[in-house]
This record gives C-alpha cells, sequence and structure tokens, in this order.
C-alpha cells in the first residue's frame, strides 16, 4: 500500500493504554521521523512518571511539550498532566487548561480535532483502548477530512469502550492489534524514508 506523506500521528488512549503504547514505541524504528503527538488520560494530580515509564521502552525521545514549542521528527510529545493539548497552523503546539471535554483534561478529542485541522489528509490518527467515548468524534473527522485512521482492534483491549464508540460512528482505514499498528507506523516510515 502506497501512504501519502503523513506531517503528524496523533494517538488517544486511556485506560490499558500505557502496556500498548509502550509496545508500539519499543518497536518503533530508531530514525522514526513522522512527529507523534500522544493524548493519555491520566491522573491530574500525579505530575511525573509517565513520561520516564514510557521512555524506559520507547526507541524515540518522549517529551512533555511546552506551550508553543514545535513539533520535531523522532519525537514523541505526551499532553501533560491537567492540559488540553492542541496542534496549532504554525507547527507549535499549544495548551489550554480550560474545561475538561467527556469528563477529560488532557481530551483526545481536542487533539485529534486540531490535527484534523491543520493537518487534514496529511494527519495519521490512532485510538486505542479505554474506558469512555473521548477520541471517537476526533478520529471521526481525521476520517472525514482524508487522513488515515487505526483502530485498536476491540478484541485485544483491556476496556473497549473507546473503540467500540469509534467504530460506531465509522469505518475506519485499518483495525488492529497492538503488534500489527507497530508494523503499519514502521511501513509507513520506511516508505516515506525511501522517497
Amino acid at each position: 500500500m502506497t501512504y501519502p506523506d503523513f506531517k503528524v500521528i496523533v494517538i488517544g488512549g486511556s485506560a490499558g493504554s500505557f502496556s500498548v503504547i509502550s509496545n508500539i514505541l519499543s518497536r518503533l524504528d530508531p530514525d522514526f521521523r513522522i512527529p507523534i503527538v500522544l493524548c493519555l488520560h491520566r491522573l491530574k494530580h500525579v505530575r511525573s512518571g509517565l513520561v520516564e515509564g514510557l521512555s524506559l521502552k520507547s526507541v524515540i525521545n518522549v517529551v512533555e511539550p511546552f506551550d508553543k514549542e514545535k513539533l520535531r521528527p523522532n519525537t514523541v510529545f505526551l499532553a501533560p498532566a491537567n492540559y488540553h493539548m492542541f496542534l496549532e497552523l504554525d507547527g507549535t503546539i499549544s495548551l489550554s487548561t480550560e474545561e475538561s471535554l467527556n469528563h477529560s483534561r488532557p481530551s483526545i478529542d481536542h487533539t485529534l480535532l486540531s490535527a484534523a485541522y491543520v493537518y487534514r489528509d496529511k494527519t495519521l490518527g490512532l485510538l486505542l483502548t479505554g474506558a469512555n467515548k473521548d477520541g471517537a468524534a476526533g478520529i471521526k473527522r481525521i476520517h472525514d477530512v482524508g487522513g488515515y485512521t487505526i483502530v485498536q482492534d476491540p478484541a485485544t483491549c483491556d476496556i473497549d469502550t473507546m473503540p467500540k464508540a469509534a467504530l460506531q460512528l465509522f469505518e475506519p482505514s485499518c483495525i488492529a492489534s497492538p503488534d500489527k499498528i507497530a508494523e503499519i507506523l514502521n511501513g509507513i516510515h520506511r516508505e516515506l524514508r525511501s522517497k
């Protein structure tokens, strides 16, 4: 399959997603170029530990971005605790403490919707295991603007509410297990590298 030149990969997840994203990040090519924006539901008042935990597994750099930080290759940008994370037209990340959406801050929908608006069909959206419907509307929007969408196979989820909510709204480009997701991302990266 031939993929577009993706400018960003945006991943959302909630309950059970730490082990899934750790597995995916551990299997990426070390020179993986496409910036990854990661929005995971997390405890509001626990500010440390998640970056460190992901960094132990990830072959590429994992950071919590500052407001107005620019996206860059070979990096995972993790939404900080208690902040919404948006992508901006100038290639930067903005952080916000506005009201929770879907009972969540950070909200996956906010991050995915902003990616769809900025990068349109050059967006790859990925929705993982989770316990509420946050992210379903956002990943559908990526689909609607022509982006590539992957939903974790509900049969492989700790809690399947989030992927099932998305699958009730639209048919994604791919439904895949965590191992398959890592294969797809590496395939996209290698194709991009060979151009």
